[in-house]
């Protein structure tokens, strides 16, 4: 009998999104929101459309490329070339060292509710963040079933705290809580687009599953669908949350909140349940950071397999795994987060997430672009279907191009020199290809 591939299914594919989107941030976020007002709830409501924008474009991408590896890296490469697929995969590969060691820092900074000695000891902080690395690193060797199997645990268990939360809050529920409206001090439109800004980075992730696709069971079935559930599920999960908080408080008590989720279990069930909300971060964080190890080695392999990226990415261990990419990802993750922990490297941690915001953004701005493309080269649907494609890919353009807009000139001027800066490289991989051949 011969043995099933390992592949992943419905399910773990879907928990890979919901899984990378819920990370331990959105824990801190209606505190963070605080500083609007009721407001936010419409940048939430925005984000979550375009995020859903999104979604279908990835959705309708997977069943028009259903085994393109890389997700928005392949369908760049094949819409818009080698060149755009490859600033695409550089940007994005960059921004997951980056993630990755932020959220490694928070992690730790949730498990420090449960020993205070990571929050006073940077050598025992470091070391836990390390292994967290680490031990997820040899999980996602071991191929990407076994990645995907504790994906599905973690997002489960993630995803407890903030549903018991999103339902106990109703019962202490104040209407008078979202006076006044918009307390930002500045207008509607900025106040909209600030928080829609804010709130559409819980939503990164939402192209996961399109990923790994050579390693889905149907992929033009599986990917669609899992990004699709995935995403709904996340959008139902964050604004439902969101409006039990903000019923539960005042906006001027969650601006000094540093555990809103914790301070509402503890209203609704009780000291104990602030524990249940602490360890649900720390498992989101945990999650979160195994679904992007497994991303990272997906996206230098892919790239690698079209000869844009040094060849060793492209090769796979015994279990079906490029630990390579894998490997040397998670060193540079390693090193970037003991910079958090280094006097006078702080900053520059800082700064590399900053620099890393634009590099997510842009896949999805080309995948947009790219999407019309690949529709025309198909020639896959009828005139009907192309006015839905345009307007698709139209309103989820302009969303992108409102995000990155959003996120400040500062964060656009250091994201286009971090894209630039992949120019030379790309340079000496084509001269290296062309001597070969």
């Amino acid at each position: 009998m011969q043995k099933k591939p390992n592949k992943l299914g419905i399910w773990t594919s879907t928990s890979l999104v919901i899984g990378n989107m819920i990370g331990a941030g959105i824990f801190l976020m209606p505190s963070t929101l605080a500083n609007y007002g009721a407001i936010s709830l419409v940048g939430w409501i925005i984000s979550a459309i375009g995020a859903l924008l999104l979604a279908k474009i990835f959705s309708n991408l997977s069943k028009l490329l259903p085994a393109a590896d890389g997700g928005p890296y392949a369908y760049s490469q094949k819409g818009l070339g080698d060149f755009a697929g490859f600033l695409v995969a550089w940007g994005y590969w960059i921004s997951l060292w980056c993630a990755n060691a932020a959220i490694a820092v928070s992690l730790v900074s949730a498990l420090s509710s449960f020993f205070p000695i990571l929050a006073n000891s940077a050598i025992a902080a470091v070391g836990t963040g390390l292994f967290a690395i680490w031990f997820l690193t040899w999980i996602n060797t071991k191929g990407i079933l076994a990645s995907g199997r504790l994906q599905l645990v973690t997002t489960i268990l993630k995803i407890i705290p903030l549903i018991l939360v999103a339902i106990g809050g109703l019962f202490f529920f104040n209407i008078k809580n979202f006076t006044p409206f918009n307390i930002s001090g500045g207008s509607f439109f900025s106040a909209i687009t600030a928080t829609a800004t804010l709130t559409f980075f819980a939503f990164l992730g939402i192209e996961c599953a399109t990923i790994p696709s050579s390693s889905v069971e149907n992929p033009d079935k599986t990917v669609s669908r899992a990004t699709m559930i995935g995403t709904i599920i996340t959008t139902i999960i964050y604004i439902m949350s969101s409006i039990s908080i903000m019923g539960m408080f005042p906006a001027k008590n969650l601006l000094h909140s540093v555990t809103p989720f914790a301070d509402a279990a503890e209203l609704v069930w009780g000291s104990s349940a602030r524990y249940l909300v602490s360890a649900g971060a720390a498992i989101a964080a945990f999650g979160a950071l195994n679904g992007y190890i497994l991303i990272q080695g997906q996206i230098p392999f892919a790239i690698a397999k079209d000869k844009l990226f040094p060849p060793l990415f492209a090769k796979k261990n015994g279990n079906g795994a490029p630990a390579v990419g894998i490997i040397i990802s998670s060193v540079l993750v390693s090193v970037l987060m003991c910079m958090n922990y280094t006097k006078g490297l702080a900053e520059q941690f800082k700064f590399l997430i900053l620099l890393s915001t634009l590099a997510i953004l842009i896949p999805y701005l080309f995948s947009t672009a790219s999407y019309i493309i690949i529709l025309v080269r198909n020639k896959v649907t009828t005139k009907r279907g192309w006015v839905s494609a345009i307007l698709l890919s139209s309103f989820a353009f302009l969303f992108c191009l409102w995000i990155i807009i959003g996120s400040g000139q500062e964060t656009v001027y250091w994201g286009f020199l971090l894209l630039m800066g992949g120019i030379p490289f790309y340079v000496w991989i084509i001269w290296l290809r062309d001597k070969k051949n």
